[in-house]
């Protein structure tokens, strides 16, 4: 890769829209707050546990990461976990991100949503009056429990209904359809929150037209399986429907063999709004300049290419307008140069 796009890819002022904060969790993190807490995790050391990495699939990945959960148990670990996320996106000129996080994955070990949302919430308000990042926040409800489950702990986060901007939808996709979650996704929806859903990683582009038709989803989380649909291809372009693709994690995971046969490219070439995100950067081997950076090496993407996929990404954000030509301003000021 050339200096000049490395340059590019550094300063481009960036949204990142699918983050898993709990995915963010660095072994190094890790072991300190299980000293802090007394948790005993299951690796003798961090070097240990980052050689646990090698996942073969999206289940894989996931026993270790809810693992990684269990030391995560104050308001204040929440706060440590976000800020070291913020500062890495500050070095990585992240102005706007949009942070998921898992609730049934701390509830069901006896933690407070109200320890979860406020620890989280409290660094990113610091984030923005320090670091100067805006963001929000995406409560996701865990797709392998049962839509009750999901409807109990939307119930809980209502009362702090002026932090969260939205629901999702994460964990295993395979045999957990979108339509499980109808009854949720539109109770979130009466309720003024945005929508969003993980669809078409590991799961078929069925899975896609369900987000969009039955949960009325704003966005697609990955949705990389898309392009063997061309009639949602076409209903995707048409619609302007953002898809928050994450290529590193998509190889970790082996939903693409290697990083030059991701559809990135092809994507784009199709006219569909895809974006640059990290995923759970801890777990996959970088953030989001490492996602930008790799996938542009490996499958040619020049300043055009690199351009579009920030700008997708300042316009799919749930952001004010008025915000968000601000910085698209600020973006194109700095692509022109």
């Amino acid at each position: 890769m050339s200096n000049d796009l490395q340059t590019l890819i550094a300063g481009l002022p960036k949204a990142e829209l699918h983050l898993h904060i709990e995915g963010s969790l660095e072994p190094e993190l890790a072991f300190a707050l299980a000293r802090r807490n007394g948790v005993r995790l299951p690796y003798p050391s961090v070097d240990a546990l980052r050689a646990a990495y090698a996942f073969t699939n999206l289940q894989s990945f996931l026993d270790i990461y809810y693992q990684g959960m269990s030391v995560l148990l104050h308001e204040q670990d929440f706060y440590d976990l976000a800020w070291a996320y913020l500062e890495k996106a500050k070095r990585q000129n992240v102005v706007h991100t949009e942070i998921f996080f898992d609730p049934q994955g701390h509830t069901s070990r006896g933690v407070a949503i109200s320890t979860v949302i406020n620890g989280l919430s409290r660094a990113l308000a610091d984030a923005e009056t320090q670091l100067g990042i805006t963001s929000k926040l995406i409560l996701c409800f865990l797709r392998d429990l049962d839509e009750d489950d999901a409807l109990r702990t939307f119930d809980a986060a209502l009362p702090f209904r002026e932090k969260i901007a939205g629901v999702g939808l994460d964990s295993s996709e395979v045999g957990h359809p979108p339509r499980k979650f109808e009854r949720v996704f539109r109770r979130a929806r009466e309720h003024g929150f945005h929508a969003v859903a993980h669809a078409g990683e590991e799961g078929p582009p069925e899975y896609v037209w369900e987000a969009l038709d039955v949960l009325g989803v704003e966005r697609i989380d990955h949705g990389v399986r898309s392009l063997e649909d061309p009639a949602l291809v076409r209903r995707l372009r048409d619609d302007r429907i953002p898809l928050t693709v994450c290529p590193l994690s998509n190889v970790k995971l082996r939903v693409f063999e290697t990083l030059d046969k991701h559809p990135l490219r092809r994507m784009l070439d199709a006219g569909l709004v895809a974006t640059v995100n990290s995923d759970d950067p801890a777990y996959f081997g970088g953030y989001i300049e490492e996602n930008f950076r790799k996938a542009s090496g490996a499958l040619d993407l020049g300043k055009r290419e690199l351009g579009e996929l920030a700008r997708n990404a300042l316009r799919g954000s749930f952001l004010a307008e008025e915000v968000k030509r601000d910085l698209l301003d600020r973006l194109e000021w700095f692509c022109a140069v």
